[in-house]
């Protein structure tokens, strides 16, 4: 019967032909999705009476000519799903349809299951990639951050709860060595009202990391990797909303909704808030602040860091036209609220400094298949910030945990008297063009990105200072070709051109006289080239080898240059670093039996990095500073293995090893080896891994509802705070280990309500990410979200 179902699915699949339809004067179109509105590809649709068949493509898209004087009668059929009949009349003109399939509540056993899901097709890439289904993850309070770092190989450090700084580490190469998209455009300065660990999951559909090489398409002046969070394909109307409550008085709202007409008419807003006290408790050593009485590792609550921000993303257009697939106008726009209680160090404590950031960002986004010619895909997207960002540091106090402080009579600040208020004027454009003819691809790319921070301080308005360029700009150019052969090997070979320009100014005493300062105009150019060649290899049908190697460049960021005004200190002399990236790889899928599947992925990576930006405490040790590192390599495995049972339990486990090592043997102007050659490069974790269980239980408590019981780990080694030669014959960063468990109840029709419990921390673990910067301990939340498609 099995063998006969098949059978049946190819025959038809070959009877498709253009002169099957050679009487044509009316299109029938449409795509075919679930029931949360995601595209299925190899649908099966058989046209009755003809009795002729053709299968949906990889966007799950369909497109047939029909006799306009007869009546047709289309089925939608696919393995797992219940069949779907539409009926076309004899009166009805050019149709565009929406078909949306219902999964079978049958027992499936006896179907083997024909093609891959697009999770499964991208991971199958020739690049070393990794995909996070973030559906599966919409009825947590994650964000995209804290989502990224249960993937091997990335680590995601805060330097405190919510809204705090976050710094991202792939393989071993963290910040802004690697770069971040949403939907291929990227995220390069969007502002603090725009982060990673301020956006909540559920504006996701999957999140793609990719590590070393990058596709031309995300246009990236990576060194390590990049991260690109897609979002939502909306192709039907719904509405996704929630809110959660949980410790330090923290709220998270979101609610996601699209508008989609027949027409092809669009609209979609998301919108998403965050407030938290974060007035979790710390272990710090605290000195009167009259006295100077010393009173050694006190249990104190941080009492000057609440953070909120609110935000709206809005898009109006059109897709599904023959002028465009996709043809959106936008706005982004929103606000965020930050206090600031520490500095780089938890020994700097402070009460009244605070920050404020707004986005306002347009956008422009294009995008169609076939332009012209068949097989000629275009996308062009545009974005342009108008945000600011406000320091207000005005109250002249000082300080300590148990909220004591000192007060000045003369004006001054915390650690700087200040109101400076700044736009960094970001522009980003992108265009990228792929043409494929048979098992050849050609593509380009182009991405441009402007910085121009203008500002100005209310309490020092004549300044000079403020009146400094500080301009940047850079232009990434990339061409590839691919070659693909017969779905079995695929291989990229691709070139960059890196372009960067940047114009300051630097301060020198023209007179000799004390105090007397001016400014010298400076521009600085830099171009280089980069390449790379990647490609995979199936052993069998379920064994696939990767491997890849590329040149990359990675221009300095304006934050790294020009400062970000709080905890990080400009540095006009940093240099474009470079590395020599090497990947190899091995993934395996078995299906064990009918019941259990296992997936089983290995990488190892070797990075050759010169002039590498790497942050380090500047010189009192109250800000970090960005600075250039001659040489450091790298070299680390790691691996992953999952487990599933039916649809009742599932688990997993990754474990990543680097080995970072200072590779400068001779420091600038010395001739004797320096005594940090070879080194570990401090304050880099470089043994870390998660895990994680679930166990899903159908009808529970009453038909129709499931209970998930999730669990997570988190387990980081100890590591060096500084050069472990420099005397540091210790881990000043000791080993971290995290339990986050969760429950959640899906009831309510086609279960559309649900109900979330959970605890992060379990056991109420000291946990560290950046220096001594303790992060919060046990927290409980509670969640409810509500969805209609």
């Amino acid at each position: 019967m099995q063998y006969n179902k098949i059978l049946l699915l190819v025959f038809l699949c070959l009877l498709q032909s253009p002169s099957v339809f050679s009487q044509q004067n009316r299109t029938v179109s449409g795509i075919v999705t679930d029931q949360q509105g995601q595209a299925i590809p190899g649908v099966l649709i058989s046209v009755q009476p003809l009795n002729k068949g053709f299968i949906t493509d990889q966007e799950g898209k369909f497109k047939l000519n029909l006799a306009l004087d007869k009546e047709f009668t289309l089925v939608f059929s696919f393995l797992g799903y219940e069949p779907y009949e539409e009926i076309i009349s004899a009166s009805s003109n050019n149709k565009n349809l929406n078909i949306q399939l219902t999964e079978e509540a049958t027992d499936l056993e006896e179907f083997t299951i024909l093609g891959k899901s697009e999770l499964s097709e991208i991971r199958e890439r020739a690049f070393n990639i990794e995909v996070v289904d973030a559906r599966k993850l919409h009825h947590t309070n994650l964000d995209l951050g804290h989502a990224l770092d249960r993937v091997s190989g990335v680590r995601v450090r805060e330097s405190g709860g919510v809204g705090s700084r976050m710094n991202f580490s792939l393989n071993g190469f963290s910040g802004k060595q690697v770069k971040f998209f949403i939907d291929g455009i990227p995220m390069d300065d969007f502002g603090s009202s725009f982060q990673l660990n301020n956006i909540p999951i559920n504006l996701a559909e999957r999140i793609e990391v990719y590590k070393g090489v990058v596709p031309i398409g995300l246009g990236a002046d990576a060194l390590g990797g990049a991260v690109n969070i897609v979002t939502k394909n909306v192709r039907k109307n719904y509405v996704d909303a929630s809110y959660s409550y949980g410790s330090f008085n923290t709220h998270r709202s979101v609610i996601n909704t699209a508008f989609v007409a027949e027409s092809g008419f669009t609209f979609q807003l998301n919108a998403f808030q965050n407030y938290s006290d974060n007035n979790y408790w710390v272990n710090v050593d605290v000195a009167d602040i009259e006295t100077g009485k010393y009173y050694p590792n006190q249990r104190v609550r941080r009492f000057h860091d609440t953070y909120h921000n609110e935000t709206v993303i809005t898009q109006l257009g059109v897709q599904g036209k023959s002028y465009a697939d996709k043809l959106l106008i936008g706005l982004t726009a929103g606000k965020n609220y930050s206090e600031v209680q520490t500095g780089a160090r938890l020994v700097s404590v402070f009460g009244q400094w605070h920050r404020r950031g707004t986005i306002l960002m347009p956008t422009f986004k294009y995008q169609k298949r076939d332009l012209f010619t068949k097989g000629l895909d275009v996308n062009v997207n545009a974005n342009y910030n108008f945000g600011s960002e406000q320091n207000i540091d005005t109250v002249n106090r000082r300080y300590n945990w148990f909220q004591q402080y000192k007060e000045y009579e003369v004006p001054g600040g915390e650690r700087s008297y200040t109101r400076y208020k700044f736009n960094n004027n970001n522009a980003v454009l992108t265009a990228n063009a792929h043409y494929n003819f048979g098992i050849h691809t050609f593509a380009i790319s182009n991405v441009f990105n402007s910085f121009n921070r203008i500002g100005s301080d209310a309490l020092n308005p004549y300044n000079d200072k403020y009146e400094q360029p500080r301009k940047s700009q850079k232009n990434i150019t990339g061409l590839s070709y691919q070659l693909n052969w017969e779905e079995k090997a695929s291989v990229s070979a691709f070139t960059k051109i890196y372009k960067q320009t940047n114009y300051f100014t630097l301060s020198y005493n023209p007179t000799g006289n004390y105090g007397d300062v001016a400014y010298r105009n400076e521009r600085e150019n830099f171009t280089y080239p980069g390449y790379g060649i990647t490609g995979s290899y199936f052993i069998t049908g379920n064994i696939q080898a990767k491997a890849s190697l590329e040149k990359s460049y990675r221009l300095p960021e304006p934050e790294e240059l020009f400062g970000d005004m709080v905890n990080l200190q400009g540095n006009l002399d940093l240099k474009p670093e470079t590395s020599y990236n090497y990947n190899l790889g091995l993934s395996i899928w078995k299906q064990l039996n009918r019941d259990h599947r296992v997936d089983i992925s290995a990488n190892g990576f070797y990075r050759d990095a010169k002039d590498f930006i790497r942050a380090r405490l500047n010189n009192n040790q109250a800000m970090q500073v960005m600075d250039n590192l001659y040489s450091v390599t790298n070299i680390g495995v790691e691996g992953e293995i999952r487990w599933s049972y039916k649809n009742l339990l599932s688990a997993g486990a990754n474990i990543t090893y680097q080995n970072l090592r200072n590779n400068t043997e001779f420091e600038e102007g010395q001739t004797t080896s320096s005594i940090v050659y070879r080194d570990r490069v401090p304050n880099m974790p470089y043994l870390f891994g998660n895990a994680d269980a679930s166990l899903m239980l159908q009808d529970a408590f009453g038909k129709g509802n499931d209970l998930n019981i999730g669990y997570n780990l988190l387990y980081v080694h100890a590591f060096y705070l500084y050069w472990p030669s420099l005397g540091a014959e210790k881990f000043d960063v000791p080993q971290q280990l995290s339990h986050d468990v969760n429950l959640t109840f899906t009831t309510g029709e086609k279960g559309r309500l649900q109900l979330i419990a959970e605890c992060k921390n379990l056991l109420d673990n000291k946990l560290y990410d950046n220096f001594s910067l303790q992060k919060p301990g046990r927290s409980f939340s509670g969640k409810i979200r509500y969805f209609i498609y």
